[in-house]
């Protein structure tokens, strides 16, 4: 156990007050944690600081709560937890933040100072070094081993954390400097401002001129589009060009879902594959055209590619490129700029596209016009989902959309339902769907419902689970009940982990480990104190609209077991 005892410093200025004054000097309004025996000091502070703390019952969860409201403010989330197993529970959500370029600045605390260095001294949660676990994970790792070090050190982490592209970091601060007597005045004002990640000029010329000259220019637009707030500048350039748009899962909302150049996100489809591969030229934004952003790695595009991309890691990794490191929006305002100073010196030439084929590689004589490419393409996608026979599942899908207003945000775990959103539903406005597909860990959906309303409790958010992933964040029903948040759980029941039900069928001919106990999800909501209802598909619609214009937290429990759409790739 600690030598130190934290009732020592009460009524007292300590390190724990350096942390809030300099987060609250940043521009923080709002922490998400969970307290621990040697974060006492900070979490003492927050009593005497103006900052809004949101506790959650797990430190996973609350990261997941972090992460959201990080996405949904385009700021960034202070998390603060203990030491040992409180820091390590958070590795989950914060791969999570990692993968979706959330702007998490977790603060963990450490054991004294007389117990850091790699001995066996014996503290509580002692790790020999407890930063090593984070670095393959953030952005960056920061320490504070003194007082004066505690405002230099939450500056420097809130600007990575903030520089594109955003993510999450961490910082530790021992707990006999959390509770020891502050000896500097208190923090006034702190400068983190995160250097501009500006494209270089003669790549936006070689981008432009490459893409005013295309016959047929492709746009793919990824998370980053979304992160940057880069929507008006892809519109502008999409338009300018009359070129066709898709959208990564994670990209979701960064291009007009029913825009007559918007291809939609159907990514895991071999026809929007084929589409993006007879591109003669390819923009690709804000996306390292990953898993599940190229159908499995079976893009393989046959045109140029010109790739704007903020994660230096990512730029030319799956596929050579004309690489432009730089932030989507300032690099897409660039190209806008450009396209149009090409365009007054020679018009596109295009007399190529008759011998060209259609897009999508129909190889039809005469290139269609890109808008009836692009109405051409959803067709065959349509035709292909309805030789399926998976009208339940539209269903389903089509009436979470209708029940859900216009102006609100959902929050999606890693099971069926979500799949099926990625691909086929429209979310309205940007910033307005956010899933756990970066890292694909269970747990997301409802503790990140529950960051998004913390951020804009004015505006009723969903939250759509499994009834596998909902028992990794059951306790935080607790928590939505606490703050009284607007958020409608809905909960999909098909007894067990439906999706490994499926692959292991598939590859297997029979699941294993993957049916589950589970408890009566309404009686559980309701010992909360949480109003909850059981539905069905004909009643889903009536049952969440009524749930979501209800005040406070909800649950809506809907029995049904859902398929899958079948892939394209294990064909290709």
């Amino acid at each position: 156990m600690s030598t130190t005892h934290p009732t020592a410093t009460r009524h007292r200025r300590t390190g724990g007050d350096l942390v809030v004054e300099s987060l609250a000097a940043l521009g923080a309004r709002t922490v998400f944690g969970l307290p621990g025996q040697h974060a006492l000091g900070v979490f003492d502070a927050l009593r005497r600081s103006t900052l809004r703390y949101v506790g959650l019952r797990v430190e996973n969860n609350a990261g997941f709560a972090a992460d959201a409201y990080a996405r949904a403010t385009h700021g960034v989330a202070p998390l603060l937890v203990s030491t040992g197993p409180g820091a390590l529970m958070t590795l989950a959500a914060l791969q999570e933040a990692a993968a979706g370029s959330a702007a998490v600045l977790a603060i963990g605390s450490q054991v004294p100072l007389a117990g850091i260095g790699g001995g066996r001294h014996g503290y509580l949660h002692e790790l020999s070094d407890q930063s090593a676990s984070f670095r393959g994970v953030v952005k960056s790792v920061h320490t504070a081993r003194t007082a004066s070090q505690i405002p230099s050190a939450v500056a420097a982490a809130w600007e990575s954390a903030l520089s594109a592209p955003h993510g999450p970091v961490w910082l530790e601060i021992p707990q006999d400097v959390l509770l020891a007597e502050a000896g500097i005045p208190p923090v006034g004002e702190l400068d983190a401002v995160p250097r501009e990640l500006l494209p270089r000029p003669e790549l936006i010329a070689a981008a432009a001129d490459r893409l005013a000259k295309a016959r047929r220019p492709v746009i793919l637009a990824g998370g980053g589009v979304v992160r940057a707030g880069a929507e008006a500048e892809l519109l502008a350039l999409a338009e300018q060009l009359r070129a066709p748009v898709a959208t990564t899962f994670g990209g979701k909302g960064a291009f007009p879902w029913e825009h007559p150049l918007s291809l939609q996100s159907w990514m895991e489809d071999r026809h929007t594959t084929a589409f993006l591969e007879d591109a003669d030229t390819l923009l690709v934004v804000g996306s390292g055209l990953g898993e599940l952003s190229s159908n499995y790695h079976t893009f393989r595009p046959r045109g140029q590619v010109v790739q704007i991309e903020a994660d230096l890691g990512k730029l030319e990794s799956n596929h050579a490129a004309l690489g432009i490191h730089a932030d989507a929006r300032a690099a897409l305002a660039a190209l806008v700029k450009e396209v149009g100073e090409v365009g007054e010196r020679g018009p596109r030439d295009t007399g190529a596209a008759e011998e060209a084929g259609g897009a999508g590689g129909d190889g039809e004589a005469g290139a269609p016009a890109p808008e009836a490419a692009v109405s051409g393409l959803l067709a065959r996608v349509r035709d292909r989902i309805a030789g399926q026979q998976l009208d339940l599942e539209q269903q389903v899908l089509a009436s979470v959309r209708d029940a859900l207003p216009d102006g609100a945000v959902s929050c999606w775990d890693m099971t069926i339902l979500a799949y099926w959103a990625w691909s086929a539903f429209d979310p309205r406005r940007t910033n307005a769907l956010h899933s756990a597909q970066g890292a694909g860990g269970l747990g997301y959906g409802f503790p990140a419902a529950l960051g998004v309303a913390v951020a804009d409790p004015a505006r009723p958010v969903l939250a759509v689970s499994g009834d596998g992933g909902a028992m990794y964040s059951i306790a935080e029903l607790a928590t939505a009940r606490q703050y009284d948040l607007p958020v409608t759980w809905l909960i999909v029941d098909d007894g067990g982990y439906g999706i490994l039900r499926e692959y292991m069928t598939d590859a297997f001919g029979e699941a294993t480990a993957t049916e589950l106990t589970r408890p009566d999800f309404v009686a559980l909501a309701e010992s909360f104190g949480v109003p909850a209802v059981r539905t069905s598909p004909e009643q889903l619609r009536t049952d969440l609209a009524a749930a979501l214009a209800a005040p406070g937290p909800s649950v809506v429990v809907l029995p049904a077991r859902l398929r899958m759409f079948a892939p394209t790739h294990l064909s290709s």
